[in-house]
């Protein structure tokens, strides 16, 4: 495999950035240090000029700023004193129907909400007017003189007014996200995108096993335990260089990894003039990162995986949706065909000179028609709807396969139809439900 064959080398994930992802703290504080700057600012312009107008013996203009500022003191007020209600309330609704989507479809799906910019933006705007509701209040002084009176914070009032205005605007911006939150619809279509950006930045080009040379080597992880999230691809390839080896990495992303977890095999040749030591662990320090839980960088399966636990919770009794699951094989079957000629089980990436210099296991094509189709097949027996979207789902894709792929769809096409024909003796009602549908029933 080169660098002509359609490679591109992952970017490596930030931590940094993936914390400020999941949290909630980083865009409310920046907004209220921001509105803090843009407060004093404001009120240097008002001190300004005020004393501008004084100078000029402008006074009938400052009485009348005074007026106006004093005419809208009553509505900083009201913002002041309603604003924390109005984000209490409105947010702990929200939160309400987050959870009831996360108990619906999936907890994964609350990383959506967490990770929305809309719904940030909004709560920090909101935080923002609130803050600078108060800043303002305590530049209005009591003196009404127009000569004796040092500043006007009408700037400031003007620009607590748009910020109201702009918090209004978002609060309509953040109920349109949220309800699009909690539609089966919209969760299933945000999960399939994240999906296939993954699957079109792998790379396309074929590898070849027998580059990697003998094992000559592994080196254990060590580190807190967590989830393998993210393979810094540059910085092993160069280690692998430098010492003229072969890293093959052996846990997949989503693999949960503890100290000791052998995590890199090191393959090359011997006797090539000081080619073909072991990496230092120091050469190979940051180069992956754990979490608590999974995130769609570089991780093929995770999609997949999230759509089959929608798929599931709606066929339990508890739920008994069987429409969302005919949903989630949609986009299952559709991530399929995307990977239907894409090569898999391992992943090569090349040096500077096109050479392999780290492999990373990938599940292979069984592996994803296994994850994709099985639990969804032991719990649709019994839905007619599922079992005519699973026979049409697996026919469309033995039609799109290569030959070399058809075993695994044909395995599960097999395991279906002996389900069904055991749970349904009776011949019209099982020809019913394998008859291919891509609806399920309409």
């Amino acid at each position: 495999m080169t660098k002509g064959n359609g490679y591109r080398r992952p970017r490596a994930l930030s931590p940094l950035r993936e914390h400020l992802r999941d949290t909630f703290w980083f865009a409310p504080t920046a907004a209220m240090v921001l509105v803090f700057l843009l407060w004093t600012g404001a009120g240097e312009l008002d001190v300004t000029f005020v004393r501008l107008l004084q100078e000029h013996g402008n006074l009938d203009e400052v009485d009348e700023l005074i007026r106006i500022v004093n005419d809208a003191k009553p509505v900083i007020n009201t913002v002041s004193s309603a604003m924390m209600t109005f984000i209490g309330v409105v947010f702990s609704i929200s939160l309400v129907a987050v959870q009831m989507a996360g108990a619906q479809f999936t907890p994964r799906v609350v990383r959506i909400f967490v990770r929305s910019r809309i719904t940030k933006l909004t709560f920090a705007v909101f935080l923002a007017t609130f803050t600078l509701s108060l800043l303002v209040l305590t530049s209005f002084e009591s003196e009404a003189d127009p000569s004796l009176v040092t500043t006007v914070p009408f700037v400031q009032t003007v620009l607590t007014l748009l910020m109201v205005a702009l918090s209004l605007f978002l609060f309509i911006a953040y109920v349109s996200s949220t309800l699009r939150l909690i539609r089966i619809g919209h969760v299933v279509d945000r999960i399939a995108g994240e999906s296939l950006r993954v699957v079109d930045k792998m790379p396309r080009g074929e590898f070849d096993g027998g580059a990697m040379g003998a094992e000559r080597g592994r080196i254990g992880y060590t580190g807190r335990a967590g989830v393998l999230r993210d393979v810094n691809i540059a910085r092993l390839v160069r280690a692998a260089q430098r010492q003229g080896v072969v890293l093959r990495l052996l846990p997949r992303l989503g693999d949960f990894v503890v100290t000791g977890t052998p995590l890199l095999a090191v393959h090359g040749d011997e006797g090539r003039g000081g080619e073909g030591d072991v990496p230092s662990r120091g050469a190979l320090r940051y180069t992956v990162t754990v979490g608590a839980e999974r995130t769609f960088h570089q991780d093929l399966t995770f999609g997949l995986r999230q759509l089959c636990d929608i798929a599931l919770r709606a066929l339990s009794h508890a739920i008994n949706d069987p429409t969302t699951a005919v949903q989630c094989l949609d986009r299952i079957v559709q991530l399929l065909t995307e990977l239907a000629h894409r090569p898999l089980g391992a992943v090569a990436h090349p040096d500077s000179k096109g050479k392999v210099r780290l492999v990373q296991n990938v599940p292979d094509w069984a592996d994803v028609v296994d994850l994709a189709f099985t639990e969804i097949r032991l719990c649709a027996v019994g839905n007619p709807q599922v079992t005519r979207r699973l026979m049409a789902g697996l026919d469309d894709l033995l039609r799109l396969v290569p030959a070399a792929r058809r075993e695994p769809l044909l395995r599960q096409r097999e395991l279906l139809a002996q389900a069904v024909a055991r749970a349904l003796p009776e011949p019209a009602e099982r020809a019913f439900a394998l008859e291919p549908d891509r609806q399920g029933i309409g």
